[in-house]
């Protein structure tokens, strides 16, 4: 069975996580390891969702959710288009 992708929000809290125990002086990496991630996921959220608060998060799954309804609407236009041809 195939894992499942963290949510946004999952993601965030780890990342905020890994920041909170390197400030308490623990390795970089055995803190990435204790969220249960690779170091390479790791650098690809950070670089991503690094310094995004509640507000911004929203505001991306927001943009995502309007994105998708888009390409659905026009799949459907498109659909119909072809139909009456």
């Amino acid at each position: 069975m195939a894992n499942k992708r963290p949510k946004l929000e999952e993601i965030v809290t780890k990342l905020r996580q890994v920041e909170a125990l390197t400030g308490r002086s623990m390795p970089r990496l055995d803190t990435i390891r204790q969220i249960s991630v690779t170091e390479q996921t790791y650098n690809r959220w950070k670089k991503k969702y690094g310094g995004m608060g509640t507000e911004q998060l929203k505001e991306l799954k927001r943009l995502q959710k309007s994105g998708y309804e888009l390409q659905k609407l026009e799949a459907g236009s498109l659909m119909r288009a072809l139909l009456k041809a």
